[in-house]
């Protein structure tokens, strides 16, 4: 075997292409020769971590992927599981943080029309887009430059496009500070006769290019991604693709067009490594060839070069294998929605991708050795926890300063529990996003059911988009024409606390998808099934793949847990920043849930704000009592309920540190199930998950939204010394766990709903009730001492101003 320093390339140009050493001599190996310069680029890109995941591979094989209503799993462009009634719906979740880091409208827009492409390409209409993003301080001029740029290109490309954009999460730290993420997650309901699949069959049938036109935007993107940041990451702007909405929204009409004519056997995106990976991939999957004449691929610049062809990544196209002699019929069909068609290639019997160009063979390579039998890298896991977690580990509420039912001693300064209150809705992580949506066209189809920031998951309308449907094998049933009720509806959420995950990935992870999860039944849906996008920092690095190792397991043990398989996804790793110095610095670890979940009967969904004064207010799950606290779970109090890695400690006192919460399943089932069976009843009027601020931001949160004050009392009596002298009232206020969640419930239900709660669970108790307009929020100790006292409409202003003013600097 040749040699790397022998090779026609020398080692700067083979790692700038993305490949290590020895990879290149594998691809030797494995060609038996040298590759030519457009060969080296075509490994290069499916050979990045971006397109074969080497090093995240072998973790994901541990997540569950089957289940009663699953349909279509991991490999294919979108999972797509089984609703019932007729109705199918594909979903994923992708990222484009390099991109937006370097230019933000343009890859959170590109991001986009990605996204949305692998949804239609498996034959479903896109009905919806959430999107889950990272950012540093916004007290930052370039966070506040990158912020305005990333939700610029996503209301750009998703409003013209004519998709609802939903819902999402943001989230503020300095982790991210140069390295922003941008994970966008589209849903679609099936609309063609069958499920398209991407692989290819049936030796000579046409190769079709459709769409737009071929130039060198996005050139090696997928490895620009799968690089670290470094300040000269500005010069890799031509690796960010340019994005048309309009024409994609033809592309879209023009797709499910064709796919319902029956003439098309399989289709694939031009995503990611652009022509290489969709010849190569297609081939691949059908375990056949793919002969590809570059000199009939339409193009918008001149004098490209094969290499220029090949990795490119030009929004807006997509490789089809037509039936033999029906490539007409599709043709046609694209150039009356104004698009470009052509045979451009033939299926072959040979399992190889070959290339021809001006006449000659410009590459030629297995088509497995570029999208299958990529190289996988099999990595040691620490043993024993890093350093940084044993370390952050050891701190306890105890090092905080002393607290009373007055207030806190802060660096000299005495802040009382309503100043806290008001500082935790001020931050942007908790504040309002009011900002962000209200520049999405959020009610475009016509179907969004709960506007953003009204409850916690976006719930959108179900209607029949075609007369015939699928059986579980992907087929119509032609015999058959179902309707489905109005009535229905679909929930999605994304959701990920990286600062859990940090301090501990696997119990961290655990604590992502049990949320996800909650925030699904908050609305009265049934979570089905999960689509993850794993953010990470460089997997060479043994505290980085720990990271995404114990996190991998987390989620596996979770997600069979909830019983939510994992139809696909995407992982994203070196997202670090070399800073001047050359110093990487990584982001949190980010694995971001993204769950879909049911509801039979949307005139039973419910929002997260109070519905009516004198409605009595539960608290389900975890309770805060001290008594009850101590016998509800086989868990100890304080892992379930805790400071650490809360919102409250690194905003308050400036502190990451501490054990995050952990999920006991038993716990958060039961609570979830008799939530879903209270919303599902008519009993439960209005539900409301606690999540980042502990109670105290859960109960403001409800008053915002349904602009109604409440009376909480708290068990805690302030006579009784001892015990005063076991509460830190900031953990009653503040602290964070899993399973709990908010409910109101009116009056009039109360005896069907305390009788439920007698017979299906222990861990529920009644807090206080919703009182009216322009009054307060008020939170009491059991002998009326006030804890708590602020009105709705400062608490609002609070809230709704957070980033705004920020903005405004």
């Amino acid at each position: 075997m040749s040699s790397i320093y022998s090779a026609p390339f020398s080692p700067e140009e083979i790692a700038a292409e993305g490949l290590k050493p020895e990879e290149y001599e594998e691809i030797v190996k494995r060609l038996k020769r040298h590759p030519n310069k457009a060969e080296l680029g075509m490994f290069g890109v499916m050979w990045s971590e971006h397109c074969c995941y080497k090093n995240s591979r072998p973790l994901l094989k541990q997540f569950p992927t089957t289940g009663d209503r699953i349909l279509v799993g991991p490999g294919e462009n979108a999972g797509v599981v089984d609703l019932g009634s007729g109705e199918y719906l594909a979903f994923k979740i992708e990222s484009h943080n390099h991109p937006s880091a370097v230019e933000p409208f343009q890859g959170a827009a590109t991001g986009v029309g990605g996204i949305l492409r692998d949804i239609f390409t498996m034959g479903a209409r896109p009905i919806a887009i959430l999107n889950s993003l990272r950012f540093g301080s916004l007290e930052d001029a370039k966070t506040r430059r990158l912020f305005k740029g990333v939700v610029e290109g996503i209301s750009h490309y998703g409003n013209a496009v004519g998709v609802p954009t939903v819902g999402g999460e943001v989230y503020f730290d300095p982790a991210y500070t140069g390295n922003p993420l941008v994970n966008v997650m589209a849903l679609g309901l099936m609309e063609t006769p069958e499920i398209v699949k991407s692989g290819a069959s049936g030796i000579g049938n046409p190769v079709l290019y459709v769409g737009s036109t071929t130039g060198r935007d996005g050139m090696g993107g997928a490895s620009f991604a799968s690089a670290e940041l470094t300040d000269q990451s500005i010069d890799d702007r031509p690796a960010v693709q340019v994005g048309d909405p309009f024409l994609e929204k033809s592309l879209i009409e023009a797709c499910l067009e064709a796919f319902k004519t029956g003439a098309v056997v399989a289709a694939q995106d031009m995503g990611a490594a652009g022509i290489t990976c969709s010849t190569s991939e297609m081939a691949a999957k059908g375990g056949v060839g793919i002969e590809l004449d570059l000199d009939l691929i339409p193009v918008r610049e001149s004098e490209m070069v094969p290499y220029e062809y090949l990795l490119s990544e030009s929004q807006e196209r997509m490789l089809f294998v037509a039936h033999k002699g029906r490539q007409q019929e599709l043709i046609d069909i694209f150039h009356r929605w104004g698009l470009n068609a052509v045979v451009a290639g033939t299926v072959i019997e040979e399992p190889i991708v070959r290339i021809l160009f001006q006449g000659k063979v410009a590459a030629e390579i297995p088509a497995m050795a570029l999208a299958d039998n990529t190289p996988i890298y099999h990595r040691e896991v620490l043993i024993k926890p890093p350093e940084y977690a044993t370390e952050a580990w050891k701190w306890t509420p105890q090092s905080l300063p002393p607290c009373t039912r007055a207030g806190i001693e802060i660096q000299g300064n005495h802040k009382s529990w309503n100043d806290i209150l008001l500082q935790l809705l001020d931050t942007p992580t908790i504040a309002s996003k009011r900002w962000i949506y209200r520049q999405y066209d959020y009610q475009v189809q016509n179907n969004t059911f709960t506007l953003p920031g009204s409850a916690d998951a976006a719930v959108v309308r179900l209607r029949s988009v075609s007369e015939s449907h699928l059986n579980k094998g992907g087929k119509t049933d032609n015999d058959q024409s179902l309707v489905p009720s109005p009535q229905r509806g679909v929930a999605a959420t994304v959701d990920c606390n990286s600062r859990y995950v940090y301090l501990d990935p696997y119990e961290g992870a655990k604590t992502v998808v049990a949320e996800a999860a909650r925030n699904l039944i908050c609305v009265g849906a049934q979570p089905l099934a999960v689509t993850d996008n794993l953010n990470f920092g460089s997997p060479e690095k043994p505290v980085g793949y720990w990271q995404l190792a114990s996190a991998c397991q987390g989620i596996a043990e979770a997600c069979q847990q909830m019983k939510t398989p994992v139809t696909g996804g995407n992982v994203s790793l070196y997202n670090e920043t070399v800073d001047a110095t050359g110093t990487p610095q990584p982001i949190y670890p980010t694995p971001v849930i993204g769950m879909v979940g049911l509801i039979e009967d949307l005139n039973l969904a419910c929002t997260q704000g109070w519905q009516a004064p004198g409605d009595l207010i539960y608290l389900l799950g975890l309770p805060i009592d001290l008594e009850l606290l101590q016998t509800t779970s086989s868990q100890s109090a304080e892992s379930l309920q805790s400071l650490g890695g809360s919102q409250y400690l690194a905003t308050i006192h400036g502190i990451v540190a501490g054990k995050p919460p952990v999920v006991d399943f038993d716990l958060e089932r039961s609570t979830q199930e008799v939530t879903l069976e209270g919303i599902r009843q008519g009993w439960v009027r209005c539900a409301h998950d606690c999540a980042e601020g502990g109670l105290a931001v859960a109960l403001a949160e409800s008053c915002i939204a349904g602009g109604l004050g409440a009376e909480i009392t708290i068990g805690v009596e302030t006579k009784t010394t001892a015990s005063v002298e076991r509460v830190r009232w900031d953990e009653l206020l503040f602290a964070e766990s899993a399973s709990r969640i908010l409910v109101a419930v009116s009056p009039e239900q109360q005896s069907n709903w305390e009788s439920y709660l007698s017979k299906h669970s222990r861990h529920w108790q009644k807090l206080g009730l919703v009182t009216g307009e322009d009054s307060e929020l008020r939170v009491m100790t059991a002998d009326n001492q006030p804890i708590i006292e602020l009105k709705i409409t400062e608490v609002s202003a609070h809230f709704f101003n957070g980033i705004e003013r920020r903005l405004q600097v």
